[in-house]
């Protein structure tokens, strides 16, 4: 079997190989209906896609850290705190206890937010079902995860916590999904990391049936890098958005904004590569600038969003630096990812000697070191412009 998709996704021309019967991709394999799935966090997009594959005909239970969550879910179908609005499967049920959600489960979805990651991941590492590599573990977590030794990738981390033989067979999952329009069956597309092939096709066939489209790729570094760094560009442009909507300014437009949007896809790749991404098409499909682009573009994202209010509300004006903003974080109400990110990124092109001026711009401006205004000033002029 070759060719994944045949849609110049994901597809890498290659052979599928035979797996012996103890790995724990062969239950299952091709996507069977009817499988017991563990979601790790209830957040919108956590939420979201224990609606999808509860509907799928699957058995989902959804694991969430606010009590308020467990009861609305249970009682009402609903999760009003962070997917209000959309009406859940009667079968879809939500715990508590985030080992109790694992515990039994042929597939489990990590959706925890990158700055609580491990810290949850290690409470359900006790599951039999993980400790003797029965379960599929799928990660839909976007960021970098930070150490002492510096950033690492999510799946690094993890596999290097999980039993041996789930080394090169945990799956990564990102594209192009706000929860708000994939909660609402509004068709999507997204790409499925792994280094074992059948992995990612077997997380494809969970979604069999619905407007949630999967297409494998073998690029789990490149898929993940891309993760973390378009909300970063999505920062950047919040704020140049925000900027063109000033009558006083009449040097941004449209055009300006997509010549954002190309340079930071440039800063993703060329942190992709440093960091070992296997394939380049990775960046321009659907991981790449089909996400870079909802990202930036859509209402729905909340680091274009944080960008847009950096100028226009003057957001950070509370925080003393980065630091300070990290720590404090929930007081914004909501979580950019990318705010956490750009400081992972700038210890990235730090140690690998990258040139990365968007991104590097956006850590300066949350550490308060420029503001948006001069650093979209030196960007373009930096790149031949001539901005008054």
């Amino acid at each position: 079997m070759t060719g994944f998709a045949g849609h110049g996704f994901a597809g890498h021309g290659l052979t599928i190989p035979v797996l012996p019967e103890s790995s724990p991709a062969r239950k299952g394999e091709g996507g069977g209906m009817g499988e017991k799935i563990g979601i790790i966090g209830a957040g919108a997009w956590g939420t979201a896609l224990a609606k999808v594959l509860a509907e799928c005909g699957h058995d989902v239970v959804l694991w969430a850290n606010e009590a308020d969550v467990v009861a609305s879910v249970n009682a009402s179908h609903e999760n009003s705190r962070f997917l209000p609005g959309v009406v859940l499967p009667a079968s879809l049920r939500a715990v508590g206890d985030p080992l109790e959600a694992a515990i039994g489960k042929d597939v489990l979805i990590l959706a925890v937010p990158s700055p609580f990651f491990m810290r949850v991941a290690k409470r359900i590492l006790q599951a039999p079902n993980i400790m003797e590599g029965e379960s599929l573990v799928a990660v839909v977590t976007k960021g970098f995860i930070p150490t002492p030794n510096g950033p690492r990738l999510i799946l690094d981390i993890l596999e290097d916590h999980l039993p041996g033989f789930y080394r090169g067979n945990t799956v990564y999952v990102s594209g192009p999904s706000h929860a708000e329009e994939v909660s609402r069956g509004r068709l999507t597309g997204l790409a499925a990391a792994c280094a074992n092939p059948r992995n990612a096709i077997r997380v494809r066939g969970l979604f069999k049936g619905s407007r949630v489209l999967v297409f494998p790729s073998l690029d789990t570094t490149g898929v993940q890098v891309c993760g973390a760094t378009k909300n970063v560009v999505a920062i950047a442009f919040g704020m140049l958005d925000a900027m063109k909507e000033d009558s006083t300014q009449d040097e941004f437009g449209d055009n300006t904004e997509s010549l954002l949007l190309a340079a930071g896809l440039n800063e993703m790749q060329s942190l992709g590569i440093a960091l070992g991404a296997s394939h380049p098409e990775t960046f321009s499909s659907l991981a790449g600038v089909g996400d870079l682009d909802v990202t930036c573009r859509s209402v729905h994202g909340r680091n274009r969003r944080f960008g847009r209010e950096i100028v226009g509300k003057d957001i950070l004006a509370p925080f003393a630096d980065h630091d300070d903003l990290l720590a404090r974080i929930g007081e914004l109400g909501y979580l950019p990812e990318g705010a956490v990110a750009a400081k992972e990124v700038s210890i990235f092109a730090e140690r690998l000697g990258l040139g990365l001026p968007i991104m590097g711009g956006v850590a300066r401006i949350l550490d308060r070191k420029i503001s948006p205004r001069a650093f979209l000033g030196n960007f373009l002029e930096g790149l031949g412009a001539s901005i008054g």
